[in-house]
């Protein structure tokens, strides 16, 4: 090798990341990384570039999640990392592995705010809502913050991490030799961590003594990949199960021990319960009355010793992989140790066919116009056939109904809005899991979710992904407004035809107001395999304020 010959900081961040297996990038381009996107390319990256870069770091995010591999967004600087802000800190939220990388202004400049081109010390701005944020000064220590970023996205509890590439680092050169010297391999970055035996041990005793156990499942549970693990514990115990919304299909829907029809009633009745995953939070009402029984006491496996008595007292907490903590739990169990009273399980089961047969009414009804339940229904039928298809979803009600309605039989293949419940995920998600994944993707999306990232199906038509995405217009947020009245602050264009949006940038749009052509349209898509958008027309009088979760909005009290 020619040791006077140089290099870049272009090539060298392309050379770490793919040192590393890192074989895709997702991101929009500009100053100052334009250039790193074509080489990442040419050297044989696959660059998917995108609208909005709040979907590319979320489809970054997303990738992460499945494949436990950090996902790459790429932005430029100023407001473009800012966008991709927002996708960072739901992927620190929600514990997804992702690394965002931005380039940045000349930083002598921006320290002393003399008003460089998109000028902002985006390294502290990021902090707050990452696990950690690095910046690169000196190429020559690109190779080492590429490992630091990789190790922290990945490692404990995974997150998201912020990598500042100044436009000078990019472009400063050095000599080859010296350049491959600094590049580093990463090396197990998300170790093992073995629970302590006690912590086993103590689980298993209280477990012995419950009569009403139950396991919640969370999309922890589903990251870790330890699927047979948890399914073996699961049946050997013939402890109940109540899986969270992403945590579906780790073990199917349909199987016998699952009691997500009778939630409510198994979280208020259960004497021990099991978190495997799952944290105490919002979505569980915080393990606190008047949801939950005082008496309850909790096994907890986290990875994070932080997370142990966040809410409530934990009192049998086991910290460590979810893996490693599972694996240990039945090489230590003892045969019939742990046996749920026949009691328990027969109030349980009859409190799953009271509510499973109320929905079945409900889903067996079909208006004119439909209704989400009615709509919903028929997408569920569809996607029974196919369960090999990820399924996206985010809204207010169609969120919530689609939840409760939607079968899972797979593990990770239902990916929504997560624990901080926000909108906007759809259409980056759908390209993440379209790109990693290898299979079609169904986006069930309510109309006021799917204008946040609705840009991007000309991404989706640009790539040829087999996204499908389902539009559950009913003309507003939660409601539409009544025809000839002035736009409510909840309210959309009557009547809108989100397919002709799809074939602008050719994809195949479909127009549908009844079950049997939604049944049809959502078939032939799936089996089609390339882009299309289903304008699904449900009553504008459909839904409810915040979906099921309305009481967080707070009422005025001020009269007129």
């Amino acid at each position: 090798m020619d040791s006077s010959a140089m290099t870049d900081g272009f090539h060298l961040v392309v050379d770490a990341l793919k040192l590393n297996g890192i074989d895709t990038i997702y991101g929009v381009a500009g100053i100052p990384i334009t250039d790193l996107a074509r080489l990442a390319q040419a050297e044989g990256l696959r660059y998917v570039g995108f609208r909005h870069e709040q979907s590319a770091g979320n489809a970054a995010a997303i990738a992460g999640y499945l494949t436990q591999k950090p996902g790459i967004c790429l932005t430029v600087s100023g407001p473009g990392f800012l966008n991709g802000m927002v996708a960072l800190a739901n992927a620190t939220t929600n514990c997804f592995p992702m690394i965002l990388i931005s380039g940045s202004s000349d930083r002598a400049i921006v320290d002393l705010e003399q008003g460089d081109y998109e000028e902002l010390d985006q390294m502290n701005a990021a902090k707050p809502f990452a696990k950690a944020a690095f910046r690169i000064n000196k190429p020559q220590d690109i190779g080492i913050g590429v490992a630091r970023a990789i190790h922290a996205a990945v490692s404990g509890r995974p997150g998201g991490v912020y990598l500042d590439l100044t436009a000078a680092v990019l472009g400063a050169t050095l000599e080859v030799d010296t350049a491959q010297k600094s590049l580093v391999k990463v090396v197990d970055p998300a170790p093992r961590q073995i629970p302590d035996p006690e912590s086993i041990s103590r689980a298993l005793d209280l477990l012995a003594s419950a009569k009403r156990p139950l396991i919640i499942l969370g999309k922890g549970a589903a990251y870790a990949q330890a699927d047979k693990e948890i399914r073996t514990f699961i049946e050997t115990t013939g402890i109940p199960f109540l899986p969270m919304s992403m945590a579906k299909g780790l073990l199917p829907d349909n199987h016998v021990q699952s009691v997500a029809a009778a939630r409510s009633f198994a979280i208020g009745q259960a004497d021990v319960v099991v978190l495997i995953g799952a944290r105490l939070n919002w979505l569980l009402s915080h393990g606190k009355g008047p949801l939950w029984s005082e008496g309850t006491q909790y096994v907890q496996i986290d990875i994070s010793p932080t997370e142990i008595d966040s809410n409530r007292p934990i009192a049998a907490p086991v910290v460590g992989d979810i893996k490693s903590a599972v694996g240990a739990l039945l090489a230590a169990l003892q045969s019939d140790q742990i046996q749920p009273t026949a009691a328990w399980l027969d109030a349980l089961a009859q409190h799953k066919q009271k509510n499973i047969d109320r929905m079945a009414a409900r889903l067996n009804a079909d208006p004119n116009p439909m209704n989400f339940s009615s709509a919903l229904r028929a997408v569920r039928d569809v996607l029974a056939r196919r369960p090999d298809v990820y399924v996206v979803n985010e809204g207010a009600n169609t969120l919530d109904f689609a939840r409760n309605i939607i079968d899972m039989y797979e593990p990770r293949k239902r990916l929504d809005s997560g624990t901080w419940g926000i909108m906007g995920i759809g259409m980056g998600y759908a390209i993440g899991a379209a790109i990693v994944g290898d299979k079609p993707v169904v986006a069930v999306e309510g109309d006021s979710a799917f204008g946040f990232s609705g840009m991007e199906i000309e991404t989706i038509c640009r790539y040829h992904l087999p996204v499908i995405i389902v539009v559950f217009n009913n003309g507003g947020i939660y409601q539409g407004d009544k025809i000839g009245t002035p736009p409510s602050p909840t309210g959309f264009v009557p009547n809108a035809r989100y397919d002709k949006l799809m074939e602008a940038f050719g994809g195949t749009g479909h127009h549908v107001d009844d079950t049997l052509s939604l049944t049809k349209a959502l078939s032939d898509a799936i089996e089609a395999g390339r882009p299309a958008l289903i304008n699904c027309v449900i009553d504008p009088t459909a839904g409810t304020e915040s979906g099921h979760i309305q009481s967080l909005n707070p009422k005025s009290g001020l009269s007129k």
